[in-house]
């Protein structure tokens, strides 16, 4: 019996330390930086509330069905992960031009729906890795590791104002404008990941 519990503790570990790579939010700081410099307190943390629930919705909608998600519409991963670039190089474009991603009166849950919680958070790989997981540790295990990840990177989140108050308003948008080059460098390689899988380059 202790030796099966050590094994489900493990295979959890193991679950969450792959998703929590997967979904990153150490390395999208920065984009999240840029999405919600401008925004209020308040405004900010319904954000990150919403991106944390829909992350939370997603990744268990996808890893109960996603394969059969993809089947019915005819496409597969890399499609979507295709999708997701163009999606944060147009994010990037605007970013670079007009010096804001969003309007400050924007709904903060449809921010923090799109494009904080897919495809920042919920990209290709963190769907595949959701479906992968429910097939080798199984339903309790996977949705544990879900949860636990995205409890884990809402933590991170709200952490990102004690960046904001160290960095000072033209700190903060001298950064929003280099993560602009970086969130395009990403959508980018996004791209050309998923083109390289139907076309090898």
């Amino acid at each position: 019996m202790l030796e099966l519990i050590n094994d489900n503790v493990l295979d959890l570990a193991k679950a969450i330390i792959v998703l929590f790579i997967m979904v990153d939010p150490l390395g999208n700081i920065p984009i999240f930086m840029s999405l919600t410099e401008k925004m209020p307190k308040k405004q900010k943390t319904k954000t990150i509330n919403t991106a944390t629930i829909v992350s939370i919705i997603l990744l268990l909608l996808f890893a109960f069905a996603g394969q059969e998600i993809f089947s019915i519409f005819g496409i597969s991963i890399f499609s979507f992960q295709i999708a997701g670039g163009i999606l944060l190089l147009i994010i990037a474009i605007r970013l670079i031009i007009t010096g804001k991603i969003i309007d400050l009166d924007q709904n903060p849950e449809s921010v923090g729906a799109v494009p904080i919680a897919m495809p920042l958070l919920v990209g290709p790989g963190a769907i595949t890795t959701a479906i992968f997981s429910l097939q080798q540790y199984g339903i309790v295990i996977t949705t544990l590791a879900i949860i636990t990840t995205l409890v884990i990177t809402w933590i991170i989140l709200r952490s990102v104002n004690k960046i904001y108050h160290f960095l000072g308003k033209s700190g903060a948008l001298v950064i929003a404008q280099v993560n602009a080059l970086f969130i395009a460098a990403i959508a980018i390689q996004y791209i050309l990941m998923g083109i390289t899988q139907f076309i090898p380059l």
